[in-house]
């Protein structure tokens, strides 16, 4: 028995010399794998001693058209009562958000970028006797948020590049809680077809979660575009998620939603953090929604961007696979090569070797300009 600062303590404990951090750490924390983004321009052009106005980032989808003027103005009137706390519940932008998608209010959570509205779901859902279904590859952020709550990992392989949903529902099994759908897919680009999407929902047993991530969707024409309404108008468990990150070009504002059932909302607002999307992420991500005109304009040039890129992936003798949103996966023999010939020259595109295909890089639809520059320099990249 001894004393510490005037407690008794019943047991001799160790020297905070002697005690590693790691000890008192959960274990599966030292296992969790970590995230890694894109490159930022500023880490780059340090780096490698390049002058930032001069790189391009074709590397993490982000919208090369920047918001829009209206969110631009939206957002620095929302600093001028910057010592107000946001209102917690998104009042205003779920109101706009029902209007536009037509559905309840109470039907709509909002989060910090719909990657929060995933550990949300994990929150809610996963134990360690669950399992989680989706493809591989597919955004690695389903596979860190099943480890993060020790729930069993079931990676199904994609056919032709998109999800093999046959597969994936032969994957279900009792302990199977959720399965993530996305559509178009990262890092492909590919869509299934909304009719085998909604008959895979449908499918689903009544015990499984079906999350439809969504993030591209607005970049999909719309003869291809799926709609969950009826599903949720069914009772079916799904959940769709949004965000304003990509054609709405509010990537550092950090705002998206999930969309389902008023039931499931509610239980994902009973985790939620408070405040946990700030007031100029909320006013910026009202006020893209008034701008139909300027997301129309900006799915239109990726089009014709994307065409463009296509033509001089066709002209370099380079396969790829034909994407429905705003990046595209190129094959360049060594991929960590070809992306790190590009970075000297200043031009950001992402490896995808973490996902399993060291022959291939992304990369982001650009400008005209910056598409012709990204040809120039994959064009020397390649043949070196």
């Amino acid at each position: 028995m001894r004393f510490i600062s005037g407690f008794r303590v019943g047991v001799e404990w160790c020297s905070s010399e002697g005690m590693k951090l790691e000890a008192l750490v959960k274990p599966s924390v030292l296992t969790q794998p970590v995230y890694e983004p894109g490159k930022p321009i500023e880490d780059v052009a340090r780096e490698l001693g390049l002058d930032p106005a001069g790189i391009i980032k074709l590397a993490s989808n982000e919208n090369p058209w920047g918001p829009s003027p209206r969110a631009i103005a939206a957002a620095k009137h929302a600093l001028d009562h910057g010592e107000l706390y946001p209102d917690g519940g998104c009042f205003a932008l779920r109101q706009k958000l029902a209007a536009v998608r037509g559905l309840g209010a109470d039907q709509f959570v909002v989060g910090n970028g719909s990657n929060e509205i995933i550990e949300l779901l994990g929150h809610v859902f996963l134990g360690a006797d669950d399992d989680v279904v989706f493809g591989g590859p597919a955004f690695v952020v389903y596979k860190l948020v099943t480890l993060l709550f020790g729930a069993k990992v079931v990676e199904v392989p994609l056919k032709n590049w998109a999800h093999d949903l046959p597969a994936m529902a032969r994957a279900i099994t009792p302990r199977t809680k959720l399965v993530f759908v996305a559509s178009p897919n990262n890092p492909t680009g590919t869509i299934n077809s909304a009719a085998d999407l909604l008959a895979f929902a449908r499918a689903l047993p009544p015990h499984v979660i079906a999350v439809f991530d969504e993030a591209y969707a607005e970049f999909v024409a719309p003869a291809d575009a799926m709609d969950l309404r009826p599903l949720i108008a069914e009772g079916r468990k799904v959940i769709g998620l949004r965000t304003f990150s990509k054609i709405y070009g509010l990537a550092s504002l950090r705002v998206g939603y999930g969309y389902a059932s008023a039931e499931l909302v509610a239980l994902l607002n009973r985790v939620r953090q408070p405040f946990n999307v700030n007031a100029i992420a909320q006013a910026a991500a009202l006020a893209a929604l008034d701008d139909g005109e300027f997301a129309e304009k900006c799915a239109r040039e990726n089009r014709a961007g994307m065409a463009r890129l296509e033509a001089g992936f066709r002209a370099l003798g380079l396969e790829w696979v034909p994407s429905a949103a705003n990046f595209v996966l190129v094959k360049v023999g060594d991929g960590m090569r070809v992306f790190g010939a590009l970075q000297a020259k200043g031009v950001i595109v992402r490896p995808v070797k973490m996902y399993g295909l060291p022959e291939w890089v992304r990369i982001t639809v650009g400008t005209p300009e910056q598409n012709e520059r990204l040809l120039t320099e994959l064009a020397a990249a390649v043949r070196r």
